[in-house]
């Protein structure tokens, strides 16, 4: 079951916590659907940025918003996918 890549990531996450976690941990920030699985949330990212996915963390905030951490394999970079979505 495939899904559109759209739907299932809303935005990147632009605070200091996310951006230190971009340059730290190679990990991206993303507010996604509360339906989505990680699964999803894996594939979402590999098939729009091209990159390869080791780990996806979620957890549900106090505004009711399912935030995903995304840790990207060593070879790929978070700080240059956050540069292209203008984050950094």
């Amino acid at each position: 079951m495939s899904v559109d890549p759209y739907k299932i990531l809303i935005r990147p996450l632009h605070t200091e916590k996310a951006i230190m976690k971009i340059e730290k941990e190679n990990t991206l920030v993303f507010i996604v659907d509360r339906r989505a699985t990680k699964h999803q949330i894996k594939e979402a990212i590999e098939k729009l940025f091209n990159v390869k996915v080791v780990k996806v963390n979620t957890l549900i905030t106090s505004r009711g918003e399912k935030k995903a951490y995304i840790k990207l394999a060593p070879q790929y970079k978070a700080d240059e996918i956050a540069t292209r979505l203008g984050l950094l």
